[in-house]
């Protein structure tokens, strides 16, 4: 490997590692209860990453673009909070929380397509949510016609 494709990849890698280290910094944002929620969704698939009930919470600056269904202005955050689910007379309901995760436009994550993702226990505290792996890759593959948004206005009325 000549020395200026080695310098490049070693540029490449700390950027990565800086961003990722980044998010894992970011705060969840105070008041985020009161965005606009969605209905819960009961996920009960006890293989996937999102078993549980959650409910998605959208700010203000990105819900306008998320009921037309355009591009997030940069800014726009989403939170989602998941829950357990136990068994209450044969139905799923909603038991303790176990994750809290974030999604932010942020132009500055370009190999997340612009969005900043960020996990946390239930407490708030950062966990170890690789933003590439855990996040981007699902929303990639769901979602790149709806600026890596998964979440529909529909699952809110």
């Amino acid at each position: 490997m000549n020395r200026a494709v080695f310098m490049v990849a070693v540029a490449v890698l700390l950027l990565v590692a800086s961003l990722a280290g980044a998010a894992g910094k970011v705060s969840l944002p105070k008041g985020y209860e009161k965005w606009e929620k969605s209905k819960e969704k009961v996920v009960s698939d006890k293989n996937s990453l999102f078993y549980g009930i959650h409910y998605t919470y959208v700010d203000k600056k990105a819900w306008p673009a998320f009921k037309s269904g355009g591009k997030y202005p940069e800014g726009s955050r989403f939170v989602v909070v998941f829950y357990n689910i136990r068994e209450e007379g044969g139905k799923p309901v909603r038991g303790k929380k176990n994750m809290i995760v974030l999604m932010e436009k942020n132009r500055k994550y370009a190999e997340t397509g612009g969005w900043l993702f960020a996990g946390y226990g239930p407490d708030g505290k950062p966990s170890a949510v690789d933003p590439v792996k855990n996040c981007f890759e699902c929303h990639l593959k769901e979602a790149k016609g709806t600026d890596y948004v998964i979440s529909k206005y529909a699952d809110f009325r």
